[in-house]
C-alpha cells in the first residue's frame, strides 16, 4: 500500500507541475515516514542521511567542472572556428552546413558534456549561417538539436558519471571508451538523413554563393579548440588525472583560450559565466540528493524485489523484456529529462542488469543512447527547446523534419543492441 501511494504521490506532482527534484524528494519522505510512524520522527532521520549520502561521492567533482567548461567553451568563440575550419575542408554546397553542424557538435562532444551547452553553443552560430544559406529555420533547429545529443555519449559525460555513481562495477574510463564508437556512429547516421533532407527538398540556394574561408587561416584558428579533447581524453588515458582532475584542467584551459589566446572572455565575463554553470550544477546535484532519498525508500519498502520477480517471471525472455524497455524508455523520455531518467529507473533496473548478467558498460551506454534520443524527441526534448530558442520557431516547426533524425538514431540502438561489441571493443582493448 506505501509503494503504491509513493509512486501515487510522485506521479501526481509530476501532472502538477512539480518540478522532477522536488516530486522525487517529497514522495520518498512520505514513504519513509509512513513506514517509520511507530519510531515517530527517529524514522525521518534516514532523508537527510541518504540526501547527503546521495552527494557523497567522488565522481560526482566532475560535474561542476564538465558544466562550467561548456559555459567558458560557449562563450569563447571555440564554436564559430570550428565552424570555418570545417566549413573549410568540405567546402559550400546544398546540404554541407548541416553536414559541419552535426560535424562540430560531435567534436565539442569531446569537450562538454552537457547537451543543452552543445546546443547552444553550436546553434549560436550555425542557426544564424544556416538562416543565410536559406535553410528553414526550423529544419536548421531540429540538425542543431539532434547533433547536440551525441555529447552525452562522446566522451566526457555527465550522464556517463551519474551513471557510474548508480551502478556498481561501472567505471567513468570504461564508460567514456565505450561511449566514443557509439557517438560516433550517432552522428554520421544523422549526417545522411540532414544532407537527403536538404538535397530533396533543395534548401540553402544561397549556400554556394558563399565564401569558402581559407584552409591554413581556418586551421590555425582552430587548433586551440581541436587540442581540447587530446589534452582532456589523452591525459585521462596516459594516466596523468583522473575523470574529475581532467575536468578541472580543460577549466583552466578553456579559460586561457578565452582569455589569452582569443581574449573573448573579460574578468568581468567571469562572474556570470560562474553564475551560470553554479545555478545548473546545483539544480543537478539537489536532483541527484533528493533521488537518493527515492531510492532510498524504494529498497526499505520492499518495491524492488517485486517488480523484478513479476518481470522475470513473465514469460517475456530476455529480448523481450530489453525491448520492453526500449519501448519504455523511449516513452519516458519524451516527457523527462536524461538525469531524472537515470535517478528513477536505475534503481528498478538494476537488479534486472544482474538477473540477466548484461554487461554493466554495455547497459549504460545503451540506456544514454535513449536519454540522448528524448533529448531530441518532443513534447520535452531539452535541446529542441534551446535550440527552437535561438531559431525563434515554434518546437511543432521541426516535427516535419525531427522524425528522420529519430529513426537514424533509433537504428544505431538496434545496432548496438544487436552487437554490443559495438560499446564494449574499445574498453576491453584499451584494458578497461
Amino acid at each position: 500500500m506505501i509503494g503504491f501511494l509513493l509512486f501515487a504521490v510522485f506521479i501526481g506532482m509530476m501532472v502538477v507541475g512539480v518540478p522532477i527534484g522536488v516530486a522525487l524528494g517529497l514522495a520518498g519522505t512520505a514513504a519513509i515516514g509512513l513506514a517509520n510512524v511507530d519510531s515517530q520522527w527517529f524514522g525521518l532521520l534516514a532523508v537527510p542521511q541518504n540526501f547527503y549520502a546521495g552527494l557523497h561521492k567522488y565522481p560526482l567533482l566532475a560535474i561542476p567542472m564538465f558544466v562550467l567548461l561548456g559555459s567558458i567553451f560557449d562563450r569563447s568563440g571555440v564554436a564559430s572556428r570550428l565552424v570555418n575550419f570545417a566549413v573549410a575542408i568540405v567546402g559550400r554546397g546544398p546540404g554541407m552546413l548541416p553536414l559541419v553542424a552535426i560535424a562540430v557538435a560531435m567534436f565539442l562532444g569531446g569537450v562538454s558534456g552537457s547537451g543543452p551547452a552543445n546546443a547552444a553553443a553550436v546553434g549560436g552560430v550555425m542557426i544564424a549561417a544556416m538562416a543565410r544559406a536559406g535553410y528553414p529555420a526550423g529544419y536548421s533547429a531540429s540538425i542543431v538539436g539532434a547533433a547536440a545529443s551525441t555529447d552525452i555519449l562522446i566522451p566526457p559525460s555527465i550522464a556517463f558519471i551519474v551513471y557510474s555513481v548508480l551502478v556498481p562495477g561501472a567505471s567513468v574510463p570504461a564508460l567514456f571508451a565505450a561511449g566514443l564508437v557509439p557517438g560516433v556512429l550517432v552522428g554520421l547516421a544523422l549526417i545522411v538523413p540532414a544532407v537527403w533532407l536538404a538535397r530533396r527538398h533543395r534548401m540553402g540556394a544561397a549556400e554556394a554563393e558563399l565564401a569558402r574561408p581559407p584552409f591554413w587561416a581556418s586551421l590555425r584558428e582552430a587548433s586551440w579548440g581541436l587540442a581540447a579533447p587530446v589534452l582532456i581524453l589523452g591525459g585521462m588515458r596516459a594516466g596523468w588525472f583522473t575523470p574529475t582532475e581532467a575536468a578541472v584542467v580543460a577549466v583552466f584551459y578553456g579559460l586561457f583560450i578565452g582569455m589569452a589566446v582569443h581574449r573573448t572572455i573579460g574578468v568581468r565575463d567571469l562572474f556570470p559565466i560562474l553564475r551560470e554553470a553554479g545555478e545548473l550544477s546545483a539544480v543537478i546535484m539537489v536532483v541527484v540528493a533528493l533521488a537518493g532519498v527515492f531510492a532510498y525508500s524504494l529498497s526499505t519498502l520492499g518495491i524492488i524485489d517485486p517488480i523484478t520477480r513479476a518481470i522475470t517471471q513473465s514469460g517475456l525472455g530476455e529480448w523481450g523484456v530489453l525491448s520492453l524497455l526500449v519501448v519504455l524508455l523511449v516513452l519516458v523520455g519524451m516527457v523527462l529529462d536524461g538525469i531524472s531518467i537515470f535517478l528513477i529507473f536505475i534503481p528498478l533496473l538494476t537488479p534486472l542488469i544482474a538477473h540477466y548478467r548484461w554487461d554493466v558498460v554495455w547497459f549504460g551506454v545503451l540506456l544514454t543512447l535513449l536519454v540522448a534520443l528524448g533529448q531530441f524527441t518532443p513534447p520535452m526534448a531539452v535541446n529542441l527547446m534551446v535550440t527552437c530558442r535561438i531559431a525563434r520557431v515554434r518546437m511543432e516547426d521541426t516535427l516535419r523534419w525531427i522524425g528522420w533524425l529519430l529513426a537514424a538514431m533509433l537504428l544505431v540502438v538496434m545496432l548496438v543492441i544487436a552487437f554490443p561489441s559495438l560499446a564494449l571493443w574499445l574498453p576491453q582493448s584499451l584494458g578497461y
